[in-house]
This record gives C-alpha cells, sequence and structure tokens, in this order.
C-alpha cells in the first residue's frame, strides 16, 4: 500500500468517523417516554442505543448486526441508515454502505454529511464522477463545513486538478484556520 494510499484510508476513516459524531449529535424533537414496560429490546431506540456501545466497544459486526435490526423496524429513520453505513463501511463493504446511504439520500436529500460521507466512499471506489456530485451537492446545502472542501480537496489531487484543490483548501483554512490536515495538504500541493 502506497503512502498515498494510507493517508486517504486514514482521511476518509476520519471523516467517517466525523459522521458519525455528528450524528450522534443531532437532536430530534422531544418524543414522550414511554413507560419501562413498553420499552423492549426490539424498540429500534433501543437497538440503536445498543449499537452505538458496540461501536464504542469496537464491535462494528455487533454494530451491523443491531441496526440493521433497527432499520427493520423503522426504515425511513435516515439516523438509522446513515450509522449503518458509517458501520458497513468500517466493516469493509463499501458496495453495502453506499447503498445504505443512497437510501437514507433518497428519503432526506439535504443532509451534506450523509453526501460527504457517500462522496468519500465513492471516491474510495474510484468512482469520481458521482464522488464529485455529492460534494458538489453538499456546499450546495452548507458551504460553511470545512470538511466538505477538505474532502473535495482530497479527490481533484486525486483526479489531478491541483489548482481547485489549492482553493478549496485554502477555503477550508479560511472556516477553520487551525486545520492542520489541510495546511499539510495544502503546503504539499504549494512544494
Amino acid at each position: 500500500m502506497s503512502v498515498f494510499q494510507i493517508l486517504m484510508l486514514a482521511v476518509t476513516a476520519f471523516f467517517a468517523y466525523k459522521v458519525y459524531e455528528h450524528i450522534n449529535t443531532l437532536e430530534d424533537p422531544p418524543e414522550p417516554t414511554p413507560s419501562r414496560d413498553s420499552l423492549s429490546s426490539f424498540d429500534p431506540e433501543a437497538l440503536m442505543a445498543k449499537a452505538d456501545d458496540a461501536v464504542q466497544e469496537e464491535d462494528f459486526k455487533r454494530a451491523a448486526a443491531l441496526l440493521q435490526e433497527a432499520h427493520a423496524k423503522a426504515p425511513d429513520n435516515t439516523e438509522i441508515l446513515n450509522k449503518l453505513g458509517f458501520v458497513l463501511a468500517h466493516n469493509g463493504d463499501l458496495k453495502a454502505a453506499i447503498e445504505t446511504y443512497a437510501q437514507s439520500l433518497r428519503i432526506d436529500d439535504n443532509d451534506d454529511v450523509t453526501h460527504n460521507a457517500i462522496a468519500s466512499l465513492y471516491r474510495r471506489t474510484s468512482e469520481f464522477e458521482k464522488a464529485r456530485q455529492h460534494y458538489e451537492r453538499a456546499l450546495e446545502i452548507d458551504d460553511t463545513y470545512e470538511i466538505t472542501y477538505y474532502n473535495f480537496a482530497n479527490l481533484l489531487v486525486q483526479t489531478g486538478e491541483k489548482e481547485k484543490a489549492v482553493t478549496m483548501y485554502e477555503k477550508a483554512l479560511e472556516l477553520k484556520s487551525d486545520f492542520n490536515e489541510a495546511a499539510e495538504e495544502l503546503q504539499k500541493l504549494r512544494e
């Protein structure tokens, strides 16, 4: 494995973890709390909580099984789908992860983080045009998220569009001045 491939793998893993963290911070409107008797291990929320615990324990196979069960119970829940996509990608099943993120986007096409996640997977599978389309869509939704610029720049470097990549890294740094990874990549391009 080349240094560039190792770097790309590390960046993808970092981004996937950030997506997972972001998903965990999303807040839904408060719902009535069910009584203790009405909660079962088959409840999608309980299954998601167990999956979160499994991810913390780095038991990604168990997390995938729990999230798949939760998805069967709540097929239109994008939070479940996005977490499942993250876990499937971590387990190396990129095709299933891409399809899972695509399913989430069919439900809610206005989630820039999901567009970012699927774009990173398309980049890993060398489907560069699809990756580009999703990064562009993510920027349409939120043009203030420095990670999108950074990841898009990485794609542009990979496809030989170094001048455009410089602009993207600079924008990432404009949004977050202490974004060390972007600064390092920008420095490499300027050498």
